[in-house]
């Protein structure tokens, strides 16, 4: 056997692989013959899948082999596809470029044929081909085949010539590397159909610079190196197809760039419609003022205006709606016999929320009628209920009553359906369903708080019954987990989280002694001290017990289970649980008791059934029922903003600098009762409320099963909540608002700290939390429990703190108010508006939120004073959306 072989023991080959020598390996392996590069290929393969199995103490090792296996693998393989899954293998490249020098120089004597198989096969792995672009296009220009037009090539293409370095210089500018480049011909029309287009096609987006894209590619077509008509089409393809906005930028100006000629333009008179319709607004406007143009040139008909106004009057932009109002004016001074196809469409704007475009809107009907459209009122009129109050009543002496549509009607408040409260199963789960149920906990993670309920109470009622056979059903389910194997040292249960520790405890994998009462429990949390963190401290201590007492003296069932879906635990149902311990002699666990008080509704009738249980349990019940569980009161100040954290001094990266901007703050007091009478863990929630600003980051966020620690105080988590909505709505921060809708179904008073929660929250930066606040205060309007001037005087104060835009408190409300509920929206903005309304320059915004204000007092009819500052406003002189909307309010309070 000659050392070459390799079979030898002493392969060089082998030895350069595993010693790093990668640049030895091309020049080893040419004298081979192909059987010894099959028996060689098999060798690789061996050390490939051992080098797999290291773990990251090898690391240094593993990376030095792997370039040279890559190296040595492709010059033993002789098909084509095999060589291409071996050099995009990822176990071989780790995100490392490849060795392309190498692997050419190993490759150039193969078959121009295989290597265009090879070139190609490599350019269709989306995963790898944009970076192998180096190695795929010199095997293109070896094998002289076509070159590929996949995405990830496609992406390659355009980062090899436009790397950052160049969009930043004027060195070797885009022009010159663009008519040089080989594939520019077939390569430029695929930037139109790939799914995503380059990023490097956005980098640089000045008309005037030596590396615009849009201008290069444009002088490209008008020289004739890419055909023009496939540039035209493919922006207008690409366009159409929509997207990100950033992207659709790019082939906008290119689009703009190629400067179509009226024919190009009135040749896709369907395209522009389209886009007026559907796309983003600086997309829609170019395509309007394209068929402006058209219009203007006598080139659109008045069907196909009419379909385009059908459109583009639909849509909530101002600009776009306005420009199309002037549209049709002006295409009705050139042919007033139109009017019977447009004046139609024109009322589409009557339902648009600016009263201004209405009004633009009605005046294009009285201006373009004629006395004898009989015909045409009666159909106009028919559309004229879509028109705020105030603009109607001139509808109707325009258009007639037509059979009473534009008759007012009798406003009726409308608000969403009060939420029924879902009362949890009266009988226990089923082992079957308690497996199920735990299986879905280990594994997915967060579920609602009633599964998580269900799962914990079936757990312990089973374990107590049959411990064996749950042990038994849990094992197939938990096989996954990498605590389940059995005969291993026992689990730190600080290890698992969730429903682990009890499933642990059935299955024997874990010791009673790491789950004594007197170990401290740590929470899920980002920090000690976050709000979260306390908690989900009191959930774990309470599942670590119950997995205590499955070891020592197993509990029959829980008290803290809910009867309601929202964690909240009827008094009643307490009672007779804990008559049912007293009549089996069991001992109610700590925590778990615990926990039952802080869910009980609060009725002081239950109180004498409490006391007559005779027992210390039945005694804390009936003390709680009668007062002693009453939610501490809430303090509220306003916090000026301290300097920056200096992240040298000790501080952690997840310390939210302050806010800019004075702010409201809310501190509960301590109550007595939880730091004397409550385990350890529940004693946190004391300290969260101490300092409720220091709330942790969006990156640790609660969820059901922790609103179900407190189901019954939202007045407590709402001052919790307070400075991440606030967050929110200062520093944009996304997420802060969701939880507000679930907050609002729960139980306890709906006080001052939740209407301020909500409040903030209708200020939020992000419309889905904005959206989120709306659905909690149309929620707690249908329960009957919404102050609405409360909630208006928190709008105001935090207006005028700069903590809520005017701008999207009018967003707000006009989503509330559109849901029907004028009069509640009108009820808190009539509180909220005059410090916008007081002398000086009016916030930005403040219009829009008096023409929400003066829609609501429209729609019913609400009388009463007006806000402070609004006559001021309404006298001041100007056309302004202020003053126009200022005197609409004070005119719709008077008719009132």
């Amino acid at each position: 056997m000659s050392p070459m072989s390799p079979m030898s023991p002493m392969n060089p080959i082998l030895e350069a692989v595993r010693e790093g020598r990668t640049d030895l390996i091309p020049g080893l392996l040419k004298p081979l013959t192909p059987p010894e590069r099959r028996e060689l290929l098999a060798r690789l393969a061996d050390l490939r899948r051992e080098i797999r199995g290291w773990d990251w103490n090898h690391w240094q090792e593993r990376d030095r082999i792997r370039s040279g296996l890559l190296v040595a693998g492709v010059g033993c393989h002789t098909g084509a596809a095999a060589a291409a899954s071996w050099i995009g293998a990822p176990d071989l490249r780790d995100g490392e470029p490849l060795p392309t020098g190498l692997l050419l120089g190993l490759l150039a004597d193969r078959d121009p044929g295989w290597l265009g198989d090879l070139a190609h096969r490599l350019a269709d792995r989306p995963a790898t081909a944009e970076a192998d672009y180096p190695l795929i296009r010199e095997l293109v220009r070896l094998a002289g085949c076509p070159v590929p037009t996949t995405d990830a090539f496609v992406h390659g293409w355009v980062r090899s010539i436009f790397t950052m370095d160049r969009a930043r210089s004027t060195h070797s500018p885009l022009s010159v590397v663009l008519r040089q480049d080989p594939y520019a011909r077939e390569l430029v029309p695929q930037l139109f159909v790939t799914a995503e287009s380059p990023e490097a096609l956005h980098w640089c987006s000045d008309p005037t610079a030596p590396n615009h894209w849009p201008s290069e590619l444009a002088a490209l077509a008008q020289e004739g190196i890419v055909e023009r008509r496939v540039l035209v089409d493919g922006c207008v393809a690409r366009l159409l197809r929509g997207g990100r906005q950033n992207q659709l930028k790019f082939f906008l100006a290119m689009l703009e760039r190629l400067e179509l000629t009226p024919a190009e333009e009135r040749e896709r008179t369907a395209d522009w419609i389209a886009m007026a319709a559907e796309g983003p607004s600086p997309l829609a406007g170019h395509a309007q003022q394209v068929l402006a143009r058209l219009s203007e040139a006598g080139e659109l008909p008045a069907e196909q205006l009419a379909q385009m106004a059908r459109a583009v009057l639909r849509r909530p932009e101002k600009k776009l709606v306005r420009a199309q109002l002037v549209l049709l004016g002006q295409a009705l001074r050139r042919d007033p016999a139109a009017r019977h196809v447009l004046l139609p469409t024109a009322t589409l704007a009557f339902g648009h929320e600016d009263t201004a475009l209405q009004e633009r809107a009605l005046g294009l009907l009285v201006r373009h009628l004629r006395p004898g459209d009989r015909e045409l009122r009666r159909e106009l009129a028919l559309h004229a209920a879509a028109l705020s109050p105030a603009h109607r009543r001139a509808a109707a002496e325009l258009l007639g009553s037509a059979g009473g549509s534009c008759a007012e009607p009798a406003y009726e408040e409308v608000l969403p359906p009060a939420p029924v409260r879902r009362r949890l199963a009266a009988e226990p789960p089923t082992l079957a369903r308690t497996v199920g149920l735990v299986a879905a906990s280990v594994t997915c993670g967060e579920q609602t708080a009633a599964a998580f309920e269900s799962a914990l109470d079936g757990l312990v009622r089973h374990a107590h019954h049959d411990r064996a056979a749950l042990a038994e059903a849990l094992r197939p389910v938990l096989g996954g987990r990498w605590w389940h194997p059995e005969g291993g040292r026992p689990v730190d249960p600080e290890r698992l989280s969730g429903l682990e520790p009890m499933a642990a405890a059935v299955l024997g994998r874990i010791r009673a002694y790491d789950l004594r009462p007197e170990r401290a429990v740590r929470g899920d949390g980002c920090r000690p001290d976050c709000v979260h963190a306390a908690l989900s401290a009191v959930t774990a201590s309470r599942v670590a017990e119950a997995a205590y007492r499955v070891l020592t003296d197993p509990l029959p069932f829980l008290l803290a289970t809910p009867t309601w879906e929202t964690g909240s635990l009827e008094p009643e149902e307490l009672v007779v649980r804990l008559a049912a311990y007293r009549r089996l002699g069991a001992e109610p666990a700590p925590a778990d008791f615990a926990q039952a008080l802080l869910r009980v509704r609060r009725d002081p009738g239950t109180v004498p059934a409490a006391a007559g249980l005779g027992t210390p349990e039945g005694e804390r019940l009936a003390a709680w029922l009668r007062g002693a569980g009453e939610p501490p009161a809430v303090l509220r100040r306003v916090t000026v903003p301290a300097a920056a954290p200096d992240l040298q001094a000790g501080h952690l990266w997840w310390d939210r600098p302050p806010a800019a901007a004075r702010q409201i703050v809310l501190e509960t007091r301590e109550r007595c009762v939880v730091r004397q009478e409550f385990p350890a863990a529940f004693r946190r929630l004391d300290r969260a409320l101490a300092e409720p600003a220091r709330s942790c980051s969006g990156a640790c966020e609660g969820g059901a099963v922790q609103q179900a620690v407190l189901p019954e105080d939202r007045e407590t988590q709402a001052a919790w909540l307070l400075p991440e909505v606030t967050a929110g709505a200062t520093a944009r921060e996304r997420g802060a608002g969701a939880p507000l809708p679930r907050l609002a179904e729960l139980g306890g008073p709906a006080g001052p700290a939740l209407h301020l929660a909500v409040a903030t929250g209708l200020g939020a930066g992000h419309a889905e939390d904005r959206r989120a606040a709306v659905d909690a205060l149309l929620l707690l309007a249908a329960r009957g429990e919404l102050d609405a001037p409360r909630l208006g005087r928190d709008l105001a104060e935090l207006l005028g703190l700069g903590t809520v835009k005017p701008s999207r408190l009018a967003e707000a409300a006009r989503a509330a108010a559109a849901t029907g509920a004028y009069a509640t929206t009108w009820a808190v903005l009539a509180e909220a508006l005059p410090p916008l309304l007081a002398g000086g320059a009016a916030a930005r915004g403040t219009g829009e939120l008096l023409a929400v204000a003066a829609d609501c007092v429209e729609r019913c009819g609400a009388h009463g004073p007006a806000p402070a500052g609004l006559a001021e406003a309404a006298a001041r002189t100007g056309s302004s959306q202020l003053v126009t909307q200022a005197r609409r309010l004070r005119a719709a309070l008077a008719a009132s």
